[in-house]
């Protein structure tokens, strides 16, 4: 696995469909189980303490092909240097 790493950036980590998406890619079945990846996370500031839980989840999981995570709310942070965006965006449900 000497492929140089793809930087990935999910926007709305934290939520349903993202968090759906991250396990996916860290274990290799988006990009290959011999592609690794680095995960941008991005969220807004409110949901970074759901983030921080998701980030402990994906080191808890320990995917070969996971060789990093960055977790942020700032937009310049969580694009720099990325080959991928999946510009995931919800709101919830509402009555009507």
């Amino acid at each position: 696995m000497s492929t140089t790493p793809l930087r990935v950036a999910v926007t709305g980590a934290a939520g349903q469909i993202g968090y759906s998406l991250l396990f996916r890619i860290a274990s290799g079945a988006m990009f290959g189980p011999n592609q690794p990846v680095i995960l941008h996370l991005i969220e807004i500031e409110p949901a970074l303490p759901a983030l921080n839980g998701v980030v402990m989840e994906l080191d808890d999981c320990a995917f070969p092909s996971l060789k990093g995570v960055v977790p942020t709310a700032n937009l310049d942070e969580g694009f720099r240097g990325v080959n991928w965006a999946l510009l995931v965006g919800s709101v919830p449900r509402k009555q009507g």
